[in-house]
């Protein structure tokens, strides 16, 4: 829509007069086209949180059953993992993973006994408890398909590195 220069009012476009003070409308030249840039390639999108390439084939293959115990038996399977494998830097990493998410189900539990007079906490931590144990098992899924990577939420913790 354009406006009329001498009055203000709204006018449809293609309007030749103002329809309410009758000015003439000078009809704007037609501006040139710009040419557009080419559009470069999107770059590959990288996670930073996938730490797959860091590791060999080889020790992945020989130490997923570890890496997997270490999700399925808490903190004993971290235990096993360490000492059962205790050169495997694959099983070393799901281990820290996996403790990661001990440490969070022992704090929450923690929280959960020592505040069990209240009604919330005890309820926050069962909805703590239930993601944690969704993240052990798309970890657990991860392990499966040989990939390393952080489980969600909890790989901003930066406790074992």
């Amino acid at each position: 829509m354009s406006v009329c220069p001498n009055c203000g009012n709204q006018l449809p476009d293609g309007a030749m007069f103002c329809n309410i003070c009758g000015t003439k409308i000078e009809a704007a030249a037609p501006q040139p086209a710009q040419p557009v840039p080419p559009v470069q390639p999107a770059a590959p999108v990288v996670d930073p949180y996938d730490h797959t390439a860091d590791f060999e084939q080889d020790d992945i293959s020989k130490n997923k059953v570890f890496a997997m115990g270490a999700y399925l038996l808490d903190w004993i399977g971290v235990i096993i993992a360490m000492l059962a494998a205790p050169k495997s830097e694959y099983a070393e990493f799901h281990a820290k993973q996996a403790m990661k998410i001990a440490v969070c189900e022992t704090l929450c539990g923690l929280a959960a006994a020592v505040l069990c007079w209240t009604f919330i906490v005890p309820a926050a931590a069962i909805v703590a408890l239930g993601i944690l144990f969704v993240l052990r098992i798309i970890a657990f899924i991860s392990v499966c398909c040989g990939k390393a990577k952080e489980p969600a939420i909890i790989k901003k913790f930066g406790f074992f590195k």
